[in-house]
């Protein structure tokens, strides 16, 4: 069920922890892919120590970083739980020296720093035998003849032992929206493998609503979802409602040494802007070392962040989606009441930035972070027959913000559009 909060929300911050964090492997996938075994993947969990995991240090950071919530993995594909589960010894309390419930502590970490809490969950569990009793519903066993971890790879069907996988799914499900206080947003992954049906999708989502009728649920439950979740790759259309884009600071979700491909300061803050300007919001993925701490160019990156969101709360946070890029070449969002445009300036102007199609008169221009105010000018403006004409603020000389400047553009009433191409003149004389 879709919840104002999560609707106005801007920022979120999403982690992915675990073991796969030891051994510089990608989370999962690296053995189901057949790039480590299964065996010496699960080895890191020898490895896993969460010696100088501090659930209030990430809080507190993320905090900073001007997130409104976060979203953490409670089990990833590997089936390797982060908390205190009975239904299975697949535990980092179990398995791993660390033997903390990491859940615990972040839940307690992000709700006492006034966020709301997300939890992962991977549908999907490669190490649960159970799990590989059924082929996807209208595929040919002979198309997953190696596909050991999530089918029965061309032997025969057990639908039992898939009945029972789906209630042991439910069990930690429940133990996880029961045992760590309220769970506010439930963040499913791996529904692709199975149909809505063999998920029992339906009747699933009634369940967790009945367990929280104010949880909020991701698009990936077959169609059962809440949200969409765009990953990796900004869309260029903002899809239909309420949606998150998913994406990493570099190319990978855990933490692994050898990815030293990290997007810039800059890169992060024009991406969310986008996002903003397209009516969504930005779930940005860090993957904590074994040990519990963060890259350093992570925390760079989280805090350059919390910087341009601070300096330009205003025109983030009680926001709207912006002006198409037809309008400006750049990002934007609307105030609340639509009569203030907040431009994005991402480089520095070589003269005049251009805003077309605005047809309620502009009051004011300023630099948000400073206050300064710039002179603006209109160009092929015909009041008389409701052509706006083209505005053109001069930003050459503005004092730039480091990251990201902010344009300020105060209108003398509601925003109107002229946005069609253009009106034939027929009494100019």
């Amino acid at each position: 069920m879709m919840q104002d909060w999560f609707r106005k929300a801007k920022l979120g911050i999403f982690i992915h922890y675990g073991i796969y964090a030891v051994g510089d492997v990608s989370e999962s996938w690296s053995f189901h892919n057949g790039n480590i075994s299964y065996e010496d993947y699960m080895k890191q969990c020898e490895g896993f120590t969460a010696s100088k995991f501090d659930a209030k240090a990430w809080a507190d950071l993320f905090k900073r970083a001007g997130a409104q919530y976060v979203v953490m993995t409670s089990k990833h594909h590997d089936g390797v739980a982060l908390f205190d589960t009975q239904y299975s010894d697949l535990s980092v309390l179990k398995k791993t020296p660390a033997k903390r419930d990491i859940v615990k502590e972040y839940t307690q970490a992000v709700r006492e720093a006034g966020m709301k809490v997300g939890i992962y969950f991977s549908l999907i569990d490669w190490s649960d035998p159970r799990y590989r009793t059924v082929y996807p519903e209208g595929e040919k066993p002979e198309d997953h003849l190696k596909d050991v971890f999530a089918t029965p790879a061309g032997g025969p069907e057990d639908p039992e032992k898939w009945q029972e996988f789906l209630a042991f799914n439910n069990n930690q499900i429940k133990e996880l929206m029961t045992n760590y206080g309220t769970v506010d947003l439930l963040w499913f992954d791996g529904d692709w493998e199975r149909s809505a049906a063999q998920w029992k999708a339906r009747e699933f989502k009634a369940y967790l609503e009945s367990l929280n009728p104010n949880v909020i649920v991701n698009s990936r439950l077959q169609g059962y979802g809440d949200y969409e979740t765009p990953e990796q790759g900004i869309p260029v259309i903002g899809p239909k409602g309420v949606w998150e884009f998913c994406t990493t600071i570099n190319d990978s979700w855990g933490y692994r040494p050898s990815d030293n491909d990290y997007k810039t300061s800059r890169q992060i803050i024009r991406m969310f802007c986008d996002c903003l300007t397209l009516g969504g919001k930005m779930l940005l993925d860090v993957g904590p070392k074994e040990d519990g701490t963060l890259d350093e160019r992570q925390v760079k990156v989280l805090e350059d962040l919390g910087r341009f969101i601070h300096d330009n709360e205003e025109a983030i946070y009680e926001t709207e989606k912006g002006l198409s890029y037809n309008q400006f070449l750049g990002g934007s969002t609307l105030s609340q009441d639509k009569k203030t445009i907040y431009l994005f300036v991402y480089d520095k102007p070589a003269e005049n930035l251009c805003v077309k199609g605005i047809k309620t008169p502009v009051k004011r221009v300023s630099v948000l972070h400073t206050g300064e105010e710039l002179s603006f000018s209109y160009t092929g403006a015909l009041p008389w027959s409701g052509i706006p004409g083209t505005l053109w603020i001069r930003a050459d000389e503005a004092k730039l913000h480091p990251l990201t400047t902010v344009l300020k553009v105060e209108l003398e009433g509601e925003i109107t559009y002229n946005l069609g191409h253009g009106e034939v003149v027929t009494n100019n004389d």
